[in-house]
């Protein structure tokens, strides 16, 4: 019984690899399709997720750059996708928001993956799609604390010069 379970493990870890792969590229083709790169179109999402952000907080929650994440956000601008205001609360703090008449090429990729993975979703009793949620969920906080264990190796490790 343990060698069937150590398999099952096997295939799901190559599973979530595939997964994950997949993602990736398919995101690489909406960033294509939008006009943008793929660094742009996750902080766009990343935007469309908290509705208003500055700058250095995309920046913190992207691990980029505050110069980087000027960029992106005036390619971002460029393409009609955000816009810059003045924080009504403090005229000195500038927020990023979306610009939403201006998204329907977001609604025209992921109207359809909608609906195929609601499809997908069919499939599977309300009692099977609670525990799939859980592993989603858990995986999500899995990823989270492995980026932070990289993040601070990232740090200690000091460049050979």
């Amino acid at each position: 019984m343990n060698g069937s379970k150590e398999k099952l493990n096997r295939e799901l870890l190559d599973a979530s690899k595939r997964l994950s792969t997949q993602t990736v590229l398919f995101h690489q083709n909406v960033a294509a399709y939008l006009g943008l790169n793929i660094t742009d179109h996750k902080c766009l999402d990343l935007v469309l997720g908290k509705g208003q952000v500055t700058a250095g907080q995309l920046a913190e929650l992207t691990k980029l750059t505050t110069g980087a994440i000027t960029s992106v956000l005036n390619r971002l601008e460029e393409a009609g996708y955000i816009r810059r205001v003045k924080d009504p609360a403090d005229r000195r703090v500038v927020l990023v928001e979306p610009v939403y008449e201006n998204l329907r090429p977001l609604h025209d990729v992921f109207g359809p993956l909608g609906e195929a993975m609601s499809e997908l979703h069919a499939r599977y009793r309300p009692e099977e799609l609670r525990i799939i949620l859980d592993y989603v969920d858990r995986a999500c906080q899995v990823l989270v604390r492995q980026a932070e264990l990289l993040e601070r190796k990232s740090e200690r490790q000091v460049p050979n010069k």
